[in-house]
């Protein structure tokens, strides 16, 4: 049995496929599986604010669309990306253990925490959410705006100019990175994480 698994192209959606396939030939070790990656308007409109773009939609949609053709048999999608609806004929199958849902500063090098940061400051994120509640306790912050893969967003740090990123601690984990002390957990009771932040989205026919 061959099941062909439709993914975004990134270090990080890569990843979690991987997980998840290897979790499901653990149980399941004669399926043979194929990756295939798929584009999405997200992924290509790289310099567009993701809020003008249409929302959450545009990492999934062309993938979605593969899976409806039948082109593909599974997609995996971070759960936080997903619309509150699914289109007719689509359903999400199961759902692996959660990772860390927080949010995670990135600092560059000889900042420790966001009590250092710099009146002024510059930090990088192209989230509202991240921006919102982060201005809320520190006013002061210059929030710059950021598109890209966690890689690029923490390059972004040295291109830019910015004294740190804010980024999901799930992408930074399930990536292997080792950031050292340039990592910071940001309190909950400073910023709330998104909805489903660290849960992968398998959705099947």
């Amino acid at each position: 049995m061959k099941v062909v698994v439709g993914t975004r192209g990134s270090s990080l959606a890569l990843s979690q496929t991987n997980i998840v396939i290897n979790m499901i030939k653990q149980i399941h070790p004669n399926i043979e599986f194929e990756v295939k990656i798929i584009k999405t308007k997200g992924d290509i409109l790289k310099d567009i604010a993701i809020d003008k773009l249409g929302g959450k939609k545009i990492f999934v949609k062309e993938i979605e669309r593969e899976l409806l053709e039948g082109t593909i048999d599974m997609a995996i999608h971070s759960m936080k990306d997903m619309p509150g609806e699914l289109p007719k004929g689509l359903k999400l199958s199961f759902t692996p253990l959660r990772e860390d849902y927080r949010d995670v500063f990135v600092f560059r090098e000889g900042i420790n925490s966001l009590d250092e940061l710099p009146k002024g400051a510059k930090i990088g994120t192209g989230s509202k959410r991240r921006k919102y509640q982060i201005l809320a306790y520190r006013p002061d912050l210059n929030i710059v705006p950021i598109r890209g893969n966690v890689e690029t967003r923490i390059k972004k740090i040295e291109t830019e100019n910015l004294d740190g990123v804010i980024l999901a601690a799930a992408g930074i984990k399930r990536l292997g990175l080792n950031l050292g002390n340039r990592i910071s957990y940001i309190d909950k009771k400073i910023m709330l994480p998104s909805p489903s932040q660290g849960i992968l989205a398998i959705e099947i026919r």
